[in-house]
């Protein structure tokens, strides 16, 4: 006897807004496709003005099916999900669709939701670093998570920092908590792209420190600029090569306000920002660097940190307790606030390089995405196994 594909909804996440949510998206179907092959069927809700190249890259893992709607144009339901406890216009589009199953991504569809749902929290950082957000957004993040809890949802993290906080913050919650760790699966086509081809395009030279972090504020470029004017001041010549979006809707002005502080000390030729790049140059880019290079304040699991580590890139990281968990002491780490320790491991690194090396998938990186795979499938078979319930005839879908 066999049984479908467990139907599970997934609201598209912009990769423009936010780069490493796109990027979790691709890589869990992907790693559900191989290692859990039909057993799931990933549905990614979208707006109708969602970006249809990114929609393409989803809908090209197979299994992958993508459902647009005006029920997912910006969250025209968050109100009703509040107030009258349903977002109606998405659950009629779940029903259609015959999901067994929501991920709630940085949305809430309301305790009346007739269909088990996740809710998926990468992070407390709301919590963490009140102070990065505007008020409004802040109360927005904390009543969204507040209204889960209290629905009854299960609650998946993606690290156990995050789980740490999450009982510290919400001691009384009486929600199943999952910690599923995230890894990745290099997409094997974008690993044909000549690593010497892209280093050229963007006038790079052979060491260099790859940053791929979008720019918000807790993402910490700042500190890059202070450690590379340290160096400049010792003669050292060092190269960040960055990339990603400059958008951040929190505080519009942080890339000019970076920029400008690199123009001001004279650091064009030491810091390069690309901008976002294609992802296969991504790649490129960090098979090839010197080190990856992440300073971020806060990161609920950082996707480069799983990029590099799936290529054996050496790291030099901030030394927050997620880094730390996601590395086992296997980095370089520095305070978020010590410009000068960056700026030692930075040099140090840079003596030891010898010339343009390019690395490939490390081994065992197929345990580590096999474990992904099964850590999510495991967290949403018990909630369907808790939360599946006989619907009332009118939230039957036909």
């Amino acid at each position: 006897m066999t049984t479908r594909p467990l139907r599970f909804a997934f609201g598209h996440i912009s990769r423009r807004l936010w780069a490493g949510g796109f990027n979790y998206q691709r890589n869990l179907f992907a790693a559900l496709d191989r290692f859990l092959p039909g057993e799931f069927t990933p549905v990614v809700f979208a707006g109708t003005g969602a970006d249809a190249n990114e929609l393409a890259e989803l809908a090209a893992v197979p299994s992958v099916e993508v459902v647009r709607s005006e029920a997912f144009d910006g969250q025209p339901g968050l109100a009703a999900a509040l107030g009258l406890g349903l977002d109606s216009g998405a659950a009629a589009a779940f029903r259609t669709a015959r999901i067994d199953v929501v991920v709630e991504a940085a949305r809430f569809f309301g305790w009346r939701l007739a269909i088990p749902a996740v809710a998926w929290i990468p992070d407390l950082q709301h919590r963490s670093l009140p102070q990065l957000f505007p008020t409004a957004a802040r109360w927005r993040r904390e009543i969204g998570f507040r209204v889960q809890i209290a629905s009854g949802r299960s609650i998946m993290l993606s690290s156990e920092s995050a789980f740490r906080d999450f009982r510290a913050y919400y001691p009384h919650a009486r929600s199943r908590v999952s910690v599923v760790r995230f890894a990745t699966q290099p997409p094997a086509a974008f690993l044909n792209t000549d690593p010497s081809d892209v280093i050229a395009t963007h006038n790079l030279p052979q060491n260099y420190f790859y940053l791929p972090n979008q720019f918000y504020r807790h993402k910490n470029h700042q500190l890059v600029v202070d450690a590379l004017t340290i160096l400049k001041r010792r003669g050292v010549d060092v190269v960040v090569c960055a990339s990603g979006s400059t958008e951040d809707r929190r505080e519009p002005g942080y890339y000019d306000l970076v920029n400008s502080e690199i123009k001001n000390r004279g650091l064009e030729a030491h810091f390069r920002h690309l901008g976002v790049i294609p992802l296969p140059h991504v790649y490129a880019l960090l098979r090839a660097s010197t080190a990856l290079l992440n300073p971020s304040r806060f990161e609920g699991w950082s996707t480069t940190v799983e990029e590099a580590k799936s290529f054996g890139v050496p790291m030099i990281l901030s030394d927050i307790d997620v880094h730390r968990e996601q590395t086992s002491g296997a980095a370089r780490y520095f305070g978020v606030d010590d410009p000068d320790a960056l700026a030692d491991h930075l040099m140090q690194a840079s003596q030891e390089a010898r010339g343009l090396v390019v690395r490939n998938v490390v081994p065992h990186q197929d345990e580590r995405v096999r474990a992904f795979a099964a850590s999510f499938a495991d967290a949403v078979r018990q909630t369907v196994r808790r939360d599946t319930r006989v619907l009332p005839q009118d939230e039957r879908g036909s």
